[in-house]
């Protein structure tokens, strides 16, 4: 076993602060890794909060990581000392359901195991996300980060980036289509590049007039202001695909408006409290489609990465030290970061 050093939250209500664990010992297909770079996500504050009235404390968040192998276990193939991998949202499943076994173990059917905040398969100990500077995890769950990109901005790819591929691959995006991207978050932006690179004719629907300069900076060919019922409705019954991000409750029935007949409005913001139920005509008369996705498959992340690479995107970061995580919540909590918070775990190593 090896001493890891991390921040924990150690109940709903206190502050992240020094935290120190051993990671497991090496299992045959393991990997060990030391932590370069953890992006903060959103749902970090939430269970570090408690606010999916889920969380087993001590938390140590961190979902979004980019590390270096220090070691491996006799019977790992996949991956050597020296090597730059990304661990995202999971680290095991069942691995025989049918949904793992077609490649989507994030729709596990037996649960899949959380990077931070869930329970070892074998074992049965919770599982310790990336604020730390050490991480032990499957061969099958580790991924492999393309060399052409900065380490530190690759980070929030492996949670933002494949929650926005995902549905953008899943619903066609590409030349030819017009793609919504509700919001110009930490997950917005992503789809707004992404969706770009992809050849599809990209809107930003953003509340915010401040935020139109930057979105077509991103990528976005037109930008909304989806309080304007003038400019909402200049693009009626005109969408393939509107992917929406944001995490606050909200209508929908605006954006449904929007897609053409056979349309998809595909949910990935996680809001606190469920939105308000759409009108059901507004689906019926078009046959248009509400959905959801979630993250992606270890195969699909791969191909996000891969797809990164090809195309040099990255996230759009700004840089902490791990002291100061509390401070980044609070302004997160405020919108106030372009466009995603990432730790370095130097400054926690030092």
């Amino acid at each position: 076993m090896s001493t890891t050093y991390a921040y924990a939250a150690t109940d709903a209500q206190s502050k992240l602060a020094p935290f120190e664990f051993q990671r497991r010992e090496l299992r045959e297909h393991d990997v060990q890794m030391e932590v370069l770079f953890c992006g903060v996500c959103h749902s970090d504050l939430h269970q570090a909060r408690n606010e999916w009235k889920n969380t087993i404390f001590p938390v140590v968040p961190g979902h979004e990581i980019v590390a270096r192998v220090t070691d491996v276990g006799p019977d790992v193939t996949k991956y050597k000392v020296g090597d730059l991998v990304g661990v995202g949202c999971l680290v095991d499943s069942c691995r025989t359901c049918a949904s793992c076994q077609e490649g989507l173990e994030q729709y596990c059917e037996n649960g899949f195991v959380g990077t931070y905040n869930g329970n070892d398969k074998q074992t049965g100990a919770v599982t310790y996300g990336g604020y730390s500077t050490q991480l032990v995890v499957d061969e099958e769950f580790v991924l492999r980060v393309p060399e052409n990109l900065d380490p530190a901005g690759v980070a929030p790819l492996l949670c933002a980036g494949i929650t926005l591929y995902s549905p953008l691959r899943t619903w066609g995006a590409g030349p030819g289509k017009k793609v919504g991207i509700v919001g110009l978050g930490g997950l917005g932006h992503m789809g707004v590049k992404i969706a770009h690179a992809m050849g599809a004719h990209v809107v930003l629907f953003t509340t915010s007039a401040s935020k139109i300069e930057d979105a077509k900076r991103l990528g976005a060919d037109e930008v909304v202001i989806s309080k304007n019922p003038a400019e909402m409705e200049a693009h009626v019954n005109s969408f393939d695909l509107i992917v929406n991000t944001v995490a606050a409750q909200h209508d929908l029935n605006p954006f449904i408006n929007l897609l053409k007949r056979d349309g998809t409005l595909t949910l990935v913001g996680a809001p606190e409290h469920d939105h308000p139920s759409p009108q059901v005509f507004n689906l019926i008369m078009k046959r248009r489609r509400l959905a959801g996705s979630l993250i992606g498959g270890i195969a699909e992340t791969q191909e996000m990465l891969d797809f990164c690479g090809k195309h040099g995107i990255t996230s759009e970061i700004e840089m902490i030290k791990m002291q100061q995580i509390n401070e980044a919540y609070e302004r997160m909590l405020k919108s106030d970061v372009k466009y995603r918070f990432v730790i370095d775990l130097d400054s926690l190593r030092k």
